[in-house]
């Protein structure tokens, strides 16, 4: 791909999400619409109060989706070339409930201990996304080769969520009653930014940013392990030192994630076959433009949780609706792997 394809493409995607970024903003209770937003930027007409909803209000979480999003989006897509699995995501495999049970333990067990809940949730999160990830390795060295693999993945991941479901649920049901709304809010999906500080949203959004940056550095790599490992160990790629580094990259992102937003599943698994149907299959230009579009799939997914449902004066966790969206896809992603080739 030449830089000027790479470059024209990833422009059109970052104009795409400035755009759903601009839509999410313009999008509240108060009356402070997305135009209304453009005229106070070009004109510095905004009043003092308009501001304040704006930058403490709707630009962090708009920021925070855009976040999570990429996050998830370009974890997935690196997931599915690792793992040789088009149907591989980080909710899927497990890695999010890993997470998600690292996080609930700290919740739960270390934090009245240790403290410190900006750091040792996500700690706490990423170990559980490495155990997760330490299964699914193992159970990929001991099952035999051949299509049905790809289901033994899957359902390792399935029987996985289910067994830390159940270890959460039995942790809220031996805290308080205080704990356990602290814990349902952390596991429904949410991406409320609500008491976060400034400087955890910044923490989170330079830590996904280098681990993207991170993954692009394997992109060349990545296009050769797509080709099956022992064609890239011919053209002199070391397939095992690559897998490690971006699992365990993907895994810093999606720990980071899940930490401060919970359980959002199916970004990974939706996002990378929409873009890759667009853009090919290209890692130099697939990683990135997946970040970009989580961010905006994110961010519109979590604009229609918060309209559609604000009329009954209600906020749907945006885990629901990349749920009510990812799905179907699902279904039809492994109708599909699953037709005679």
């Amino acid at each position: 791909m030449s830089a000027t394809r790479l470059l024209s493409t990833i422009a059109i995607a970052l104009v795409a999400a400035l755009g759903c970024a601009l839509v999410g903003l313009g999008w509240g209770s108060s009356d402070l619409g997305a135009g209304q937003i453009i005229r106070g930027l070009l004109t510095n007409s905004l009043d003092p109060m308009q501001q304040t909803i704006l930058l403490n209000a709707r630009v962090p979480r708009v920021l925070f989706a855009a976040v999570v999003g990429a996050a998830l989006a370009s974890s997935g897509a690196v997931f599915q070339t690792v793992l040789r699995n088009p149907l591989a995501d980080p909710y899927i495999l497990g890695v999010s409930g890993g997470a998600a049970l690292g996080g609930t333990l700290f919740l739960t067990l270390g934090s009245a201990a240790l403290g410190g809940f900006v750091f040792g949730v996500p700690a706490a999160a990423f170990v559980g996304a490495l155990g997760a990830l330490a299964l699914i390795f193992g159970v990929e060295r001991w099952t035999p080769a051949g299509r049905t693999s790809n289901y033994v993945l899957l359902l390792t991941g399935v029987v996985f969520n289910a067994f830390a479901s159940a270890i959460i649920m039995f942790l809220k049901s031996i805290v308080s009653a205080q704990k356990a709304q602290e814990l349902l809010f952390y596991l429904m999906g949410s991406l409320a930014v609500e008491g976060m500080a400034l400087s955890t949203l910044l923490g989170c959004a330079a830590a996904v940013t280098l681990c993207i940056l991170g993954l692009i550095w394997f992109a060349r790599d990545l296009n050769a392990i797509s080709l099956g490992d022992d064609d890239a160990a011919t053209l002199g790629v070391d397939v095992a030192r690559v897998r490690w580094w971006t699992v365990l990259i993907s895994s810093i992102a999606v720990a980071v994630a899940v930490a401060f937003s919970g359980l959002i599943g199916f970004v990974g698994l939706v996002v990378p076959h929409g873009v890759r149907l667009l853009v090919g299959p290209d890692h130099r230009v697939l990683i990135p433009t997946c970040a970009i579009a989580g961010a905006g799939f994110l961010i519109l997914s979590d604009l229609i949780a918060r309209s559609v449902f604000g009329l009954f004066s209600s906020t749907l966790p945006v885990g629901v609706i990349t749920a009510l969206i990812g799905a179907p896809l699902f279904v039809f992603f492994l109708w599909r792997s699953m037709r005679p080739t």
